[in-house]
Formats: structure tokens, C-alpha cells, sequence
């Protein structure tokens, strides 16, 4: 079965290609009764747009949402969501010269030895702007658990290139073209990526996001758990290479005295974990990192080869992002709030019943430790 479907009860399904007349999506399982306008879409896809600013790719599109069922006289009905964007700024004339060569490091090669065929348009299936039907998916997860839970979900660049940031403040972040915590480090940022740009060359990001206010016990024991969930989810984003759950990787170099999260009544006294317990969750912020490889597509020559296995030169040309991660904050929200409702609705079939356990420890514990900077919630 191909997949092209995402999550169990709370399920997301996109279809489109890059230069295909239309991009889109099912949402399936969203309870009835939440309100929905086209206009809620707007500001997440606008965040993920190309066009912000002059160091993302300059395809201008209109991504426009049309809501094609599942929501009558303003609110969810149950039944499945369709959403639709349709493509106002392709240029696949931009692509004619590799239809038949592979772009290294690019899906090309991949896609050609699977399917015998592909589309070179773009990117096609692969480009990155599939993720666009999942921001808007994300907009409906994140509205359900913002009005049930008071879930909140939010995500920041935490590293370009060797940059990082050398301040923390989250009220800052949306008023950058970085998605940057640090206001004072932006003018740093611009002089690289102006240098980037005109080298011709990319780079890799980091992106942080987290969620906060989750209640403890969403996630499932073994092969269902919100971590394992969410790692899949991140992996599945165009350019990711890694994930970091918590302390991630650094807790290699940590003892086990440093890197438990102590526990007194008033709270956790840490956050190692990032908010996850045997795989499910504790009430603390869950917290993760992704890591996103430098674009592919690039300008500069280099050799590869042809579909007929003919040794070629490549250069790209079109519109392209120098760095991806920099348009990647709404993408990884929008996993991370499609695998909490997923979950959400999972524990609310099973445990429902339940109701709140006591002893409840207090959330918070601050950031997960031992990243390559200091993280702050």
C-alpha cells in the first residue's frame, strides 16, 4: 500500500504534485462540531510560504485554501475534510534541461529506480511543496487541541548552518525572516545568507519545537509511542536527517545522575526526556529537534549521470530555497499537532474511563539538557 496516509484515528491524507494543477488533502477523523473558515488557514500558510523574504525561494503562490466537504455552515461535520490549494506560480520550463539527468542528493535517482518514471517538475511528489497540505491539516490539529486540551504547539530555527543562537527569547521569533530567537543576531544572519545566495551554494538547519500543556498519558506502550510517533512523523518532511527527542544525542555523554529528571512534589526538576516517559507523555513540554540537510538543487556544475547512465553535467536552475530549514518551523508544528490529536483521540478510546491518576506532578522541569546550545522553554 502506498504511503501517503498519516496517523490512525486522526488521519491525514495529501496528494499533488509541485507542478500539478493542485495540491491537497483528506483529513479524516476530526471530531464534529470544531469551527473552520477558509481565513484560519491563512497566517500558518503564509508562514511556510516561499516569498517571505529574499533568502527563501522567490515562487510567489497565492495558497489559497478551498474546503471542498466535511464542514457545514462553518463547523466539522465528522465526516472526511477535503482541502485543496491549487498551483498559480509553477514554471516547469525551469526543469527541462534535467528531465533526464539526476540532481545529486536530490530524490530523482530514487524515485526513478522505484516507480521506473518520475516528474521532473519541480520535484514532483518530493518537492517541498507537499508540505504545504500538511501546515494546513496542522491548522485544524492545533485548533482542536488548542480549545480541548489548551495545547499549544510552537517552533523556532535553533541552528544555521554553525550559527546558533546567542540569546533565548521566543516573543521574537515570529518577527524574523529566520524564525530566530535572538532579534539582535538577525542582522549576522542576513550578511551569511546574502553570501549563501550569491555563492550559489546551501546550507543545513536545526528546528526546535515544542508543545506545551499536554497532559500526562498520551502515547502507547511498544510500537505506538509518542515519541517513536513523533520521530517518524519529523522524518517523514522533506531534507530531515535527524531527530533529537529531549536531550537527543547528548545524552550519550551524560551519567545517568545527570540526565534522569528528579522528581519532588512541586514539579520535575528537569527535562532530559522531553516530556517522555516509555513512550508516553508526561505533562512536561514535549520537546524536539530536527535536523534538515542543505537543498539539493543547486546552481553550481557538478557530474552525474543521465537515465541513460551517460556521465553529464547538472546545473539546476529555477527557484530554490539556499536553506529549507528556514521555512521549516510551520512544518514540523503541524507534524507535531497531527500526532497529538492522533494520540489525543487514541488515549480518549482506550483510557477515557480512566480520569486523572494521582500523584500529578506539576509540568515544566525547563528545557531538555546537553543540546549544542542552551534551549530555554
Amino acid at each position: 500500500m502506498a504511503s501517503n496516509t498519516f496517523g490512525r484515528l486522526f488521519a491525514v491524507t495529501t496528494f499533488g504534485e509541485s507542478h500539478g494543477p493542485a495540491i491537497g488533502c483528506v483529513v479524516d477523523g476530526c471530531p464534529p462540531g470544531l469551527a473552520i473558515a477558509p481565513e484560519d488557514f491563512r497566517r500558518d500558510l503564509e508562514r511556510r510560504a516561499t516569498g517571505r523574504s529574499r533568502h527563501t525561494s522567490q515562487r510567489r503562490e497565492a495558497d489559497e485554501i478551498e474546503i471542498l466537504s466535511g464542514v457545514y455552515e462553518g463547523r466539522t461535520t465528522g465526516t472526511p475534510i477535503a482541502l485543496l490549494i491549487r498551483n498559480t506560480d509553477a514554471r516547469s520550463k525551469d526543469y527541462a534541461k534535467i528531465g533526464e539527468q539526476f540532481r545529486p542528493g536530490h530524490a530523482d535517482y530514487a524515485y526513478w529506480q522505484k516507480y521506473g518514471i518520475r516528474d521532473p517538475r519541480g520535484g514532483g511528489r518530493s518537492s517541498a511543496r507537499e508540505t504545504t497540505m500538511r501546515v494546513a491539516a496542522g491548522v485544524i490539529a492545533k485548533k482542536w487541541l488548542a480549545e480541548r486540551f489548551g495545547v499549544t504547539v510552537r517552533a523556532c530555527v535553533s541552528q544555521l548552518h554553525t550559527l546558533t543562537p546567542k540569546a533565548w527569547d521566543w516573543s521574537v521569533v515570529e518577527d524574523s525572516p529566520f524564525f530566530w530567537p535572538d532579534a539582535a543576531q538577525v542582522p549576522e544572519l542576513e550578511t551569511f545568507m546574502d553570501a549563501l545566495r550569491k555563492s550559489g551554494d546551501s546550507v543545513g538547519a536545526r528546528v526546535r519545537v515544542e508543545a506545551h500543556g499536554l497532559p500526562p498519558g498520551w502515547g502507547e506502550p511498544v510500537y505506538g509511542k509518542l515519541d517513536g510517533e513523533l520521530a517518524h512523523a519529523m522524518m517523514s518532511i522533506n531534507a530531515v536527517k535527524g531527530v533529537e527527542i529531549g536531550a537527543g544525542f547528548a545524552s550519550v555523554s551524560q551519567l545517568g545522575t545527570e540526565h534522569r529528571d528528579l522528581m519532588h512534589p512541586e514539579g520535575f526538576a528537569s527535562n532530559h526526556a522531553g516530556g517522555v516517559l516509555g513512550g508516553i507523555s508526561t505533562g512536561q513540554p514535549l520537546v524536539c529537534e530536527v535536523a534538515f540537510k542543505p537543498t539539493s538543487s543547486l546552481r553550481l556544475p557538478g557530474p552525474t549521470v543521465d537515465v541513460h547512465g551517460n556521465a553529464v553535467e547538472v546545473v539546476t536552475t529555477g527557484r530554490h530555497d539556499p536553506c529549507v530549514g528556514l521555512r521549516a518551523p510551520p512544518i514540523c508544528e503541524a507534524m507535531m499537532a497531527l500526532v497529538l490529536m492522533d494520540q489525543a483521540l487514541r488515549h480518549r478510546a482506550q483510557c477515557g474511563d480512566v480520569g486523572e491518576v494521582a500523584p500529578r506532578i506539576p509540568g515544566g522541569g525547563g528545557a531538555a539538557g546537553g543540546n549544542a546550545v542552551e534551549r530555554k522553554p
